[in-house]
């Protein structure tokens, strides 16, 4: 029944039908209608599409940008995943997926809550979901972490996951009481120097890269952020972007630098994108995350930056200089759109203003002890002067 649902889906929309299928071992996106050239370069302007003898219709790759243009649900889970998880366990991870897509969950956030339940279901085999109590998932939990060993932020993932299927697939709210959670290690976020930044950002000489690099660092977005931006989103009137759906579904406005608007006016006279601000190799369709991280490391790795630093390293550097420059934290949290300020005040710990004026207690000393050692010798040379004038 389930892989019925998620292979075989179709829907018929203004005299088109979309099929999901595989073709040459890749999964795709059939378009099946009456030949008709203004339906066909309709199509075309979307996005590139390819004519497949052998299955006698249009085709587009299976991609989530594909699918949400035309309408069509995002996958959360593979194949190969289903096939791991008992029969019996099938139409509960069904019910699970349609919950997260009824309650309008974001792609990222249905993807993981659903691998992560997942994982549950592989352990059980044949065992029914629906009978465990909260014994049998405390267990399974101390499993998880002395067994599998998962980190503290991967065990809190997963307990939300399937939290959310006990309460919001079968309204079992009392269950959690009495399962505890892991504390969650305070990690500090990591931070470009300004002059790093500087030749980062400089020595980038594809024009492209450098106006990506520089609309997530000037702007501190999100990687996912930036490749979703429209042309339309650059006010450069009223100067500022505007960042359509954001991390938990929040609309939000950031400052729109004038070096960023003068390198952006570069960019778009050589590249002439049409609808998004930044187009991947395929013309009318967003860049790849992916491909973005790559840009980062590509420009910032020789720099000897830390090796935990990623495409979102450019939004912390943002916040951090920020901080730095004596901006008021309240306005930091909502550029950021942060919902707490106590996610924004991780930054107060990675910055060098405060730092700087804190003398250390070894310096302190050190330079007592050098201007004793300074007196002392002064006082030596005058009593032996003074001797020598006797």
């Amino acid at each position: 029944m389930f892989s019925s649902f998620l292979m075989n889906y179709y829907i018929y929309v203004n005299g088109i039908t979309y099929e999901l299928s595989t073709h040459n071992d890749k999964d795709v996106i059939l378009l099946k209608f009456a030949y008709n050239l203004s339906i066909l370069e309709s199509l075309k302007g979307k996005f590139s599409v390819t004519w497949s003898q052998q299955k006698k219709c249009w085709y587009a790759n299976d991609t989530p940008a594909h699918r949400e243009k035309l309408g069509l649900p995002l996958k959360s889970i593979g194949k190969a995943a289903l096939i791991k998880i008992g029969e019996i366990n099938k139409e509960a991870f069904q019910r699970y997926v349609e919950q997260l897509q009824l309650k309008a969950y974001s792609e990222s956030t249905i993807k993981t809550y659903s691998n992560e339940f997942a994982q549950l279901l592989y352990v059980l085999k044949n065992t029914c979901v629906d009978e465990l109590d909260a014994e049998r998932l405390r267990k399974y939990f101390v499993y998880c972490t002395n067994e599998l060993k998962l980190s503290e932020a991967t065990l809190h993932s997963r307990m939300n996951a399937i939290k959310f299927y006990f309460e919001q697939v079968l309204h079992r709210e009392k269950l959690w009481v009495d399962i505890p959670r892991p504390k969650k290690p305070l990690k500090l976020p990591n931070v470009i120097s300004e002059e790093k930044m500087i030749r980062g950002l400089l020595e980038t000489e594809n024009i492209k890269h450098r106006a990506i690099l520089m609309t997530a660092y000037s702007a501190g977005l999100r990687v996912s952020e930036v490749v979703k931006l429209k042309i339309t989103d650059i006010d450069s009137d009223r100067m500022q972007l505007f960042i359509e759906r954001a991390k938990g579904k929040k609309d939000r406005y950031a400052p729109l630098s004038n070096v960023l608007l003068e390198v952006l006016r570069q960019y778009f006279t050589i590249f002439r994108p049409t609808e998004w601000l930044f187009e991947g190799q395929e013309k009318g369709m967003p860049y790849g995350i992916r491909s973005a991280q790559e840009i980062f490391k590509h420009a910032f790795s020789r720099l000897g930056i830390p090796k935990r630093a990623s495409f979102h390293t450019l939004r912390h550097s943002f916040a951090t200089h920020l901080l730095e420059s004596g901006t008021d934290i309240k306005y930091i949290q909502e550029l950021l759109g942060h919902n707490d300020i106590r996610t924004t005040m991780r930054y107060t710990h990675v910055s060098n203003k405060a730092l700087q004026n804190i003398e250390s207690p070894l310096d302190k000393i050190m330079k007592k002890a050098t201007l004793k050692g300074s007196d002392n010798r002064k006082n030596e040379t005058d009593n032996r002067k003074n001797e020598a004038d006797n």
